[in-house]
């Protein structure tokens, strides 16, 4: 064990069992979420077998000392293990009595799968004899041996673990058994001296044998299993910092597969898919922890309710294990009292003896969070606001997105257990790397497997939808597909599935790789081809915890939306109004875009006021219909913003059809179109730099703008305020002759149509300059709107479409902690917009603020809204229920 210099005696070790521990649920930071709620199991009185954690602040050192440990270590490990040794009333490396341990992970938030763990530790050529007759039971006592050589030798020293299969496999077929149960004592011992064999003879040394060596090789295979590409990964999709670290939890061993008198299992108190509130999980007779999840024997489920919903013949554990069952009913109920909320519990039952091995708030599915949240509250266990706050913002996401007609003809090849709800469709890959490489290209992937692990996190991550073969409702693939709001189908045995061949058979139909099928996760049924889909119906639950959301909150939330049924789907997901409406979007129409690059090729203001006046009546239909739809709520409208070589004719075709409609030749436009391109377009001539150079085009937008405001407020009665937004600017000078140009056409309307309409114009903030002039800007601007999205691009010098080829090294060396085009960067981009917050307030007091870009849909960014104070977030109109649950939990967190 490498060791470094001595750290002033710190306390790297907390011991737990027989009735008392040394650390407490609320010090998860410190001894991560699984070493805290051990220990709180254990001072419950819980029967928890005895342990210690070692601390996350030991990863930190571990990771900032070379990969060593603080030579205090050692001795107070050795002092923890004694203290097992006392309770179990057994010895570690003893011949006679030996004590075996579990090493796992367990880090601050729950990472499934994602680290390592090692069972059976402590076993050797002579401590598996004295197993065998302190059990009695010598196959089980090689049976255990053999698990652990397997493992510690995947995990510990890095044998690929189809090495071991492989052996298995051919011992298996050898001795003409079908399944592992089957093994006796001696076919065993033959298999662990094969494993051996391989070992030595890929790495050059045999299997260690000194208990000690065996778990100090497991505690650095904990630590470093941090960094490994999976947990990485996982880290990524979810936020979690990487200086967090893992603890590691070496806890006494407890056997299910000493016989049928012993079992594993995991548990949920209260369902994760639907939210119902009964016990739902599932176990194994005679079989060790990872056997549930791994899939390699079909689990049984805890309750008799729970076998007839999945009509199974396997009897459950109410049944067979009554007397457990009910011990293990009462520690749900403790534990979700104790805790306020749904537990995830993994337990082992040693001859009829029940142990609790791990309880951690649960994983749920988003339809899920919500009942159980609106449950808890009528319950009396939590508050509206705790409700609130307990719901991940992100997960709302698989609740606004289509579901499958339920009339549409359905071919189902196949069923499996409704694993993860939602519906997929997307052509049939067999590897993640596969899924990940054809969905980065906007293809849709339907990952098939025969069970996951957790290195396919990527392809899981990339995929439409999962499919395994074998696993159940707590397998990885079920787990994990829940968390991520990703459909899955588990355990469709009728699968028979080739990777060689890239190829599954079911009910006599075969399906290749490229080929589209559909999964149901909420049926558990395998279509063949695309079937069609409906809205998303959002529960009554839902409009309920959204209710609660909306009294808390205090930052507004509207949507970007500039075409009819974008408006609409903003209002059914509760935006307050529009906070960005882009004009140039509206162009792109086929019968639009000829007229649009009439507009751009005219070399005269004759020739481009003739073009606009084509599009002027297109525009202002488009602003009645937002108008109508949006029924007085305000609306940001920006007016044209993206350079010209957006609309530019690119193809032959584009160009034969300008030149005609121009009345000139093809070689006119095309010397016209490349003196319009652009080395730098992004910060060339776009925005209000286009508007100073040809303001007919300001004049034509905002005199649509106002037409329409006054046609509605006339004619249908709807008081309209719409607010004009100039995008791009750096100086007042800028801002002041462009608002001229909007308040002439606005008082040019109001004359001709005798309405008063009453509008606001104002700014985007996009560049650092205007942050820094934004005093100067607020003289005359009546907003500003922040678009992040250019503003990230100028303060960091980066570009958006050009950079997704590195960021993600920069985000792996620890440069960035996130893409800062998905959450803002605080220091730097957050700090420019408090900036021009701070200024615009010190000249106009009561100026609107903002902010339009992507940031408005991520909740990290939502939260800094609301710390600088911004009156409204604007984004898309799905992520509209996400900014407003993220709003109301910156407002919770910002009173406690």
């Amino acid at each position: 064990m490498a060791t470094v210099t001595k750290s002033n005696a710190a306390k790297w070790v907390y011991s737990f069992g027989d009735g008392s521990a040394e650390g407490r649920t609320d010090m998860g930071d410190l001894l991560g979420g699984k070493g805290a709620n051990l220990a709180e199991m254990a001072s419950l009185g819980l029967p928890v077998p005895p342990g210690f954690t070692i601390t996350t602040e030991l990863c930190t050192a571990f990771y900032e000392n070379d990969e060593q440990y603080p030579d205090d270590l050692n001795p107070q490990v050795t002092d923890a293990l004694a203290a097992i040794e006392k309770i179990v009333g057994a010895k570690f490396g003893e011949p006679g009595q030996p004590l075996l341990v579990s090493v796992r992970s367990g880090a601050r938030v729950s990472m499934p799968g994602m680290m390592d763990t090692v069972l059976n530790l402590g076993l050797n050529d002579v401590t598996v004899e004295g197993l065998a007759r302190q059990s009695g039971d010598e196959r089980f006592a090689w049976d255990s041996y053999r698990r652990f050589i397997q493992m510690y030798g995947d995990v510990v020293l890095g044998v690929d673990h189809y090495e071991f299969e492989e052996i298995l496999e051919n011992v298996k077929a050898d001795y003409k058994h079908t399944l592992d149960t089957d093994l006796s004592a001696d076919e065993w011992k033959v298999l662990v001296g094969q494993y051996k064999d391989k070992i030595e003879e890929i790495l050059g040394k045999s299997f260690p044998q000194d208990p000690g060596e065996q778990l100090w090789g497991a505690i650095g295979a904990v630590f470093g299993s941090w960094m490994n590409a999976r947990a990485v990964t996982y880290r990524n999709l979810h936020d979690i910092p990487a200086d967090w670290g893992t603890a590691v939890n070496v806890q006494a061993m407890v056997f299910g597969n000493m016989g049928d008198d012993c079992a594993t299992g995991v548990a949920f108190t209260r369902n994760p898919s639907t939210g119902d509130n009964r016990f739902y999980g599932e176990f194994l007779i005679n079989a060790q922890g990872e056997d549930v999840v791994a899939g390699i024997r079909t689990p049984q489920q805890l309750t008799t309710a729970g076998r007839a919903e999945q009509d199974s013949d396997l009897p459950s554990m109410e049944e067979v294990m009554p007397d457990v069952f009910a011990q293990l009913d009462d520690v749900r109920l403790r534990l979700e009292g104790h805790f306020r909320d749904v537990q995830d519990i993994e337990f082992t039952v040693q001859q009829s003896k029940l142990w609790m091995l791990q309880t951690r708030s649960g994983k749920r599915t988003a339809k899920a969070a919500l009942k159980i949240a609106c449950d808890m509250v009528d319950e009396g266990v939590i508050s509206e606001a705790e409700a609130v706050s307990r719901i991940d913002p992100e997960s709302l996401d698989q609740l606004l997105h289509p579901t499958l007609d339920p009339d549409a003809q359905r071919d189902v090849v196949a069923k499996g257990l409704p694993a993860s709800p939602g519906a997929a469709s997307g052509i049939i890959v067999f590897s993640a790397d596969v899924a990940e490489k054809i969905a980065a290209t906007g293809m849709g992937v339907l990952l098939v497997r025969i069970e996951t692990s957790p290195e396919d996190i990527h392809g899981m991550h990339a995929a439409n939808g999962i499919l395994t073969s074998r696993g159940g409702m707590t397998s990885h693939a079920a787990v994990v597909a829940r968390g991520m709001g990703t459909p899955c189908v588990a355990g469709a045995g009728e699968l028979r599935i080739d990777y060689e061949t890239q190829s599954f058979t079911t009910r006599g139909v075969t399906l290749n790789a490229g080929d589209l099928i559909t999964i149901d996760g909420t049926t558990g049924e395998v279509m063949r081809g695309e079937l069609p889909t409906l809205p998303a119906a959002l529960s009554d639950d839902f409009s309920r915890i959204m209710g609660w959301v909306d009294d808390i909150r205090d930052l507004g939330v509207r949507a970007n939306a500039e075409t009819p049924a974008d408006a609409e789907t903003a209002i059914r997901f509760g935006a307050e109004g529009i906070g960005l409406s882009r004009t140039e979007h509206m162009f792109f129409d086929a019968e639009r875009i000829i007229a649009v690059r009439e507009m751009i090729v005219a070399d005269n203001e004759e020739g481009r006021r003739t073009a606009l006046a084509k599009l002027l009546p297109m525009q202002r239909e488009d602003f009645i219909d937002l108008f109508r739809i949006m029924e007085g709520r305000p609306i940001t409208i920006r007016l044209l913003d993206p350079p010209l070589h957006e609309f530019l004719p690119h193809t032959e075709r584009d160009i034969d059809e300008v030149a005609e409609a121009l009345g000139t030749d093809r070689e006119t436009v095309r010397m016209r179109a490349n003196a319009l391109t652009e080395a730098n377009p992004m910060l060339g001539h776009r925005g209000c730099r286009l508007a100073i150079t040809y303001p007919e085009i300001s004049d034509m937008q905002a005199r649509a703008i106002f037409e329409a405001a006054a046609h509605v407020m006339k004619e249908d009665k709807i008081d309209v305020s719409p607010e004009v937004m100039i995008p791009l600017i750096t100086t007042r000078r800028e801002f002041d002759i462009l608002k001229d140009i909007v308040d002439q056409a606005a008082v040019a309307v109001k004359e001709e149509t005798g309405v008063d309409f009453p509008y606001m114009t104002g700014t985007m903030i996009e560049l650092p300059r205007a942050c820094l002039r934004a005093a100067d800007i607020a003289g005359a601007a009546e907003f500003f709107s922040f678009g992040t999205n250019d503003l990230t691009q100028t303060v960091f010098g980066l570009s958006r479409d050009d950079a997704g080829s590195f960021l993600g090294d920069y985000e792996a060396a620890g440069i960035f902690e996130r893409d800062p085009f998905v959450s803002i960067d605080v220091e730097g981009v957050g700090e420019m917009v408090s900036l021009a917050c701070d200024r615009g307030r010190s000249v106009r007091p009561d100026i609107k603020l903002g902010i339009c870009g992507e940031h408005g849909g991520d909740p990290k960014s939502v939260a800094f809204c609301h710390s600088v104070g911004l009156d409204y977030v604007s984004c898309s109109p799905y992520r509209v229920p996400i900014a407003r649950l993220a709003a109301a939990q910156a407002a919770l967190a910002s009173t406690t």
